[in-house]
């Protein structure tokens, strides 16, 4: 039987749109699979279904929303031909750019049309591998976050590349866009995370959270819509759970587009955080050989950052930050 959420709505964040409700309530689910799942009936305000994925909703209101029940643990994901893109095979490794909108695996709300769904289609091989929910995975990136990926296609290469990344061997960067003036300066968020006190499905900084790294590097300013926007270069010592979009909330500069931790900007027309894994370098599991990969700016992305024009000549100065 599916879960269902029921929520009378109070908060500052409100009113706003139903999807972008929804999706702060069950994080596990994208922003696209949230709008598939209103247009079908899944979600009632104030006891009338509503199919309108942009309909307002405010304080008093009760949002009622039948998500999908949780798969079935016995059963091994299914092969799909899903569209994604291979940047990379071998007999050991596959590095992948996942689109937007794809979970890595099956969880919460979630049965199929995953990255693993997907890799099955193309690999078979990889079936023979454990754990068999989420075989080759060894890192992973949030359903709206798109980017660069490395799968373990062996035993073998999954042991090595999982060992690396505990080792903080393979290099994970990122570019995003927030809001706010944000340090010219590079430095590092330190700060632990883990789950949200009061909120279960979030993550947060806590004190007794475990620890998280976040590296930054200022790439460009922007100012549009009576805001101030800047691009971000970041890269990840650790990999905990929403760490880059925790991390940038809990400095100030929240990431665009993003409903759970970071501030949405209706002028930008995003359906998910402008957060995109960009470069992936790692040391080849098997060969020792070094390899790096890039991976151009989405589309969706590319013309949210059009709309806010070119840098800003003015107004960021040199004031540096770290955070400990």
């Amino acid at each position: 039987m599916s879960p269902k959420l029921t929520i009378e709505l109070g908060g500052d964040f409100l009113p706003i749109r139903l999807d972008l409700f929804i999706r702060h309530e069950i994080p596990d689910l994208s922003r696209t699979e949230v709008q598939r799942l209103i247009r079908e009936g899944a979600a009632t305000v104030n006891g009338q279904i509503v199919n309108a994925p942009a309909t307002r909703v405010d304080v008093g209101d009760v949002v009622e929303f039948d998500s999908p029940g949780p798969p079935n643990p016995d059963a091994p994901p299914l092969a799909q031909n899903l569209d994604f893109r291979v940047v990379h095979d071998d007999d050991h490794v596959i590095v992948v750019d996942k689109p937007a909108g794809m979970a890595v695996h099956a969880g919460a709300g979630r049965t199929d049309g995953t990255l693993v769904n997907g890799l099955l289609a193309r690999y078979p091989e990889l079936s023979d591998l454990e754990p068999s929910d989420r075989p080759g995975i060894v890192h992973r990136l949030d359903a709206d976050t798109s980017g660069l990926m490395v799968v373990g296609r062996t035993s073998e290469s999954v042991e090595a590349l999982s060992g690396a990344i505990r080792k903080r061997d393979v290099d994970r960067r990122y570019v995003a866009l927030v809001v706010g003036k944000f340090p010219v300066r590079p430095g590092v968020i330190d700060r632990p995370i883990g789950r949200h006190p009061t909120v279960r499905t979030r993550q947060a900084v806590v004190a007794d959270g475990r620890p998280a790294r976040t590296r930054f590097a200022f790439k460009s300013g922007h100012h549009a819509y009576g805001r101030n926007f800047s691009m971000v270069n970041i890269k990840l010592e650790t990999g905990r759970t929403h760490q880059v979009r925790v991390h940038m909330q809990e400095i100030g500069f929240p990431v665009v587009g993003d409903p759970v931790y970071g501030i949405v900007i209706p002028e930008l027309s995003l359906n998910r955080q402008f957060l995109h894994a960009n470069s992936l370098a790692f040391r080849h599991p098997i060969t020792g050989e070094e390899h790096r990969f890039f991976s151009p700016m989405p589309s969706d992305l590319s013309s949210a950052l059009a709309k806010i024009g070119p840098p800003s000549t003015t107004g960021y100065g040199n004031s540096g930050y770290a955070a400990t």
